[in-house]
């Protein structure tokens, strides 16, 4: 459930609109393309998180396997890509809220949340499981009353007067690719930006009861119940509401039922997709809490971010961390309108990182286990092909956002953050 909290957010509630726009229909095989590339980068991370279950996860792997200055890199990126996930969720939140109350500053609305979730993150391991539990359970249950419903629509008119809509809305505006295969190639960006958030499985295995059962479990799990929930929401969506007729501002899921007429459903769905978005902020808090823990146990963060409160929260750490996506507050009131962007450029370039260490650090770790003739448990398959491939994937995917004047900004961000990691990386060293 964590791993779908993470992943099944704004990227997907509200992101979506924006990659309909470059890819048509088109977009569901985007979403397929993708899904099967995180499927091995999530076999790649179980395979280390079941042999060594710590909390902090590919960060202390990169320490252990690939050195202490990939390590400090690995944990430190992984921080800044959940401030800025975490931004991006709140961003968002406003136009939620704005649905209904539309005199609410969007500003105003991200903070009120921000507070709320940083308490509960504070409270107790156990409250941000539980919350975090029914969060998800809440999005889970309605995307599939969503997709069911829609099917409903498609195959015997329900809500549409009794007149099926059928599925020609797939291929009547432009075909099925609208946009050429240019579309699906340069949605891919974005698609993967929608993925970021199931690594969360590897953050939780130190705290999971029996991680040798449930992470293998829960990754082979969430990784088609995903391709299940984008893909097939998707072509629900698609099939009911003509792609270019989607307006890129709110929520397409809030969307199509409003441009049907029943209110009520488009009610209901936005309070599901305003929580999905408090879901997604859930677990971007919590894995910076664990992640900012996770280096001060190395001694690559101070020692302040190593204590625990009497619950066992590394509050320090949650509260720190909440403390620098205030600056999404401050953004949606300078510019409301594209601080989701912004957010989401740098989002997406750190998510590559981490996916790109996780790949690195599982070919060293699985090259030192076989030297040292140790059976693994859960193997990642098409061992090393699998990873290579990747590797070559998430490279790509960086070379399409040269070519996206809203993300290209994000490819000169990350050089210079890597460089001022580095440069800290040595500063600690000496002192």
């Amino acid at each position: 459930m964590i791993a779908l909290g993470g992943a099944i957010g704004t990227g997907l509630f509200y992101g979506s609109a924006t990659v309909v726009k470059m890819a048509g229909p088109a977009i569901t095989l985007s979403y397929l393309i993708g899904g099967i590339v995180i499927f091995f980068i999530m076999r790649a991370l179980g395979e280390m998180a079941v042999a060594h279950p710590v909390s902090g996860s590919f960060s202390q792997y990169a320490y252990q396997y690939w050195g202490e200055l990939p390590g400090f890199v690995a944990g430190w990126n992984y921080w800044f890509n959940y401030v800025v996930v975490g931004m991006a969720e709140l961003s968002v939140i406003g136009t939620y809220i704005n649905y209904w109350l539309p005199d609410i500053p969007t500003w105003v609305s991200a903070l009120v949340c921000l507070v709320l979730v940083t308490l509960i993150n504070v409270i107790n391991v156990k409250a941000y499981g539980e919350f975090e539990f029914w969060f998800a359970i809440i999005k889970v249950l309605a995307i599939i009353g969503m997709i069911v419903f829609g099917i409903a629509m498609i195959v015997f008119g329900i809500g549409n007067g009794g007149q099926p809509v059928g599925l020609s809305n797939l291929w009547s505006h432009g075909g099925f690719f609208p946009m050429g295969l240019h579309g699906v190639v340069m949605s891919l960006v974005l698609v993967m930006f929608s993925f970021g958030g199931v690594e969360l499985v590897g953050i939780t295995a130190g705290e999971a009861e029996n991680p040798k059962k449930t992470i293998p479990h829960a990754i082979n799990q969430v990784v088609w119940r995903i391709l299940l929930f984008y893909v097939g929401a998707m072509t629900v969506i698609l099939a009911i509401f003509p792609w270019n007729e989607m307006e890129t501002t709110g929520s397409p899921f809030v969307q199509i039922f409003s441009h049907v007429g029943i209110s009520a459903a488009a009610n209901l769905l936005n309070f599901v997709v305003l929580t999905a978005a408090l879901s997604a902020y859930n677990s971007a808090l919590y894995s910076n809490g664990r992640m900012l823990f996770g280096l001060a146990q190395q001694k690559n963060a101070p020692k302040f971010f190593g204590k625990l409160n009497s619950a066992g929260a590394p509050v320090n750490a949650v509260l720190v961390s909440s403390a620098f996506t205030l600056i999404t507050v401050l953004v949606s009131y300078l510019d409301p309108e594209k601080v989701f962007l912004y957010f989401m450029a740098l989002a997406t370039i750190s998510v590559i990182i981490n996916w790109a260490i996780i790949l690195i650090v599982q070919l060293k770790f699985r090259n030192q286990r076989v030297q040292a003739k140790e059976p693994l448990v859960f193997k990642m398959p098409f061992y090393p092909l699998g990873s290579y491939f990747c590797l070559a994937f998430l490279v790509l995917v960086v070379i399409i956002m040269a070519f996206m004047p809203d993300m290209r900004y994000s490819l000169y961000v990350a050089p210079v953050w890597l460089l001022c990691l580095y440069i800290a990386y040595k500063l600690k060293s000496k002192s």
